[in-house]
């Protein structure tokens, strides 16, 4: 009897709960997914490379993939054409001597040559080992370079200090297919290795042509072609002249150069002294 009665409490209580549900369950709001952050640059693929589409960002990391010093490499700068009509460069080899180097921007203030460069803005490597470093401003025109100096004040090879008198335009805004022009940089009672150098230097730039760049990691639709001609001529010895081939692409800057052998004739130069690609070591 007992237990009857039990079982019968029991059931009462559970057929209790069969009725209206009087607990209250709260609204809750739906899931709101996080705001994606605005990119700072935007690519329009409108053919040219404005101001606002290279911007300096310090401190950001930028790797290229650099053929070894000392190692020349056969380089395509001319490209083909697609049955499209569409110039396409295929830099897109994989290259097991290939180095890695890591560019960063800097500001200027701080460095040793500061005081030497009055107007520079921030510092860059000029070489892929970062031995020397150059100095560049930038307004809405363009950007300019107002000179060289060795990353150490005194480095084993002995000091560099090279300020252009003037600040040459290496880059101007907007930059499109069909730009060229020449710059000259004059330097005097500069530095060279702990030597006392002079030199005039000449550079000719020259936008001749846009298409599709394969790289080993990216490919980039729509890249510009930049032709640069350098000829430094000292104050004493013979006057020298290099070559060079470098691609832009809207936001991302320079994307990839070639690099010619000294005194280069050919325009389309088909060995590099160094080539630099966009692009990380596996």
């Amino acid at each position: 009897m007992p237990n009857r009665l039990l079982w019968i409490l029991l059931l009462g209580a559970g057929l209790a709960g069969c009725g209206d549900n009087q607990t209250i369950v709260p609204e809750r709001d739906p899931y709101q997914s996080p705001g994606q952050e605005p990119l700072a640059c935007l690519p329009d693929l409108d053919g040219r490379l404005d101001a606002d589409e290279l911007q300096t960002a310090f401190a950001v990391p930028v790797r290229y993939l650099v053929s070894p010093a000392g190692e020349t490499r056969a380089v395509d700068v001319v490209g083909e054409v697609d049955p499209a009509g569409r110039r396409v460069w295929d830099w897109g080899a994989d290259y097991a001597s290939d180095q890695l180097a890591v560019v960063e921007v800097r500001e200027l203030q701080g460095q040793w040559y500061a005081a030497s460069f009055p107007g520079g803005q921030f510092v860059l490597p000029f070489d892929a080992g970062g031995r020397i470093e150059s100095v560049h401003s930038r307004d809405e025109q363009g950007v300019y370079l107002h000179g060289l100096a060795s990353a150490e004040q005194h480095p084993p090879e002995g000091q560099t200090l090279l300020p252009y008198q003037t600040p040459i335009q290496v880059n101007r805004f907007p930059l499109a297919p069909g730009d060229a022009w020449l710059s000259v940089g004059v330097v005097q009672n500069g530095v060279f290795r702990d030597l006392p150098f002079s030199s005039r230097d000449t550079y000719e730039f020259e936008v001749d042509g846009a298409g599709e760049l394969a790289l080993p990691d990216v490919t980039f639709t729509q890249a510009l072609r930049v032709r640069t001609r350098t000829t430094i001529e000292p104050l004493v010895g013979q006057s020298t002249s290099q070559r060079q081939v470098s691609f832009f692409f809207e936001c991302f800057g320079e994307v990839a150069r070639a690099t010619s052998q000294t005194d280069e004739p050919e325009e389309d130069f088909q060995t590099a002294l160094e080539v630099r690609r966009l692009g990380l070591l596996p």
